[in-house]
């Protein structure tokens, strides 16, 4: 990567580090905290998309076994969050905000899951700041183990396969190809949408705060 920001920019990732720095960057955005401003969703579709036309950029590997790693990496991704939070507890909501730590997407996720219960592992998979905290909410109300894989494993399977593969069968498609910067802009806003009108539910909630 030439700068810091190539970081936020699905190619350069891809080409920077191939199949490895996917699984990384993958299981980073899907269970350390540090890891919800990481491009998940345009990640995935252009790694799709990549592997039906430069598949030598990943590694040669088919769709199939691409959808197989990602997927390993978003549920041990969604394991390591989760024990995060049961390790951590009700304490976390306490903690001051910093740089790469802010309480309030703590409590927007809280607020998703008490609307959708576990089937926020699986829908928040598809919102950014909310597939990277729902895991560790999770283990902070100590939802049960089991329960909790059920969902994540749904959930990451969704996530992987929905994307991968729209970006595996669209991107032979001459127009996609040229004009998948729009694309991603695209997937940004539409997953971006839904967090901040929850972020504007949660301050209407709260008239107090400043």
């Amino acid at each position: 990567m030439e700068s810091f920001w190539d970081i936020f920019n699905p190619k350069s990732i891809i080409q920077a580090g191939g199949l490895v720095l996917l699984f990384v960057v993958v299981f980073a955005e899907t269970g350390l905290f540090i890891g919800f401003f990481l491009p998940g969703d345009s990640l995935i579709f252009i790694s799709g998309m990549i592997c039906a036309v430069n598949p030598e950029l990943v590694n040669d590997v088919g769709i199939v076994t691409m959808i197989g790693i990602l997927s390993l990496a978003a549920v041990t991704g969604n394991i390591a969050g989760y024990w995060f939070g049961r390790s951590v507890g009700p304490a976390l909501f306490k903690r001051e905000d910093s740089l790469i730590f802010k309480k309030r997407n703590l409590e927007i996720t809280k607020s998703f899951y008490e609307k959708h219960g576990g089937k926020t592992l699986i829908l928040g998979r598809f919102l950014p700041v909310i597939r990277t905290f729902a895991p560790i909410i999770a283990g902070v109300i100590k939802v049960g183990f089991t329960t909790f894989m059920i969902y994540n494993i749904a959930g990451a399977l969704a996530w992987i396969s929905s994307l991968g593969l729209a970006g595996y069968y669209l991107g032979n498609i001459n127009w996609v190809e040229e004009n998948v910067e729009y694309i991603v802009i695209g997937l940004i806003l539409v997953t971006t949408v839904p967090i901040y009108l929850a972020y504007r539910k949660e301050k209407k909630g709260k008239p107090g705060e400043a």
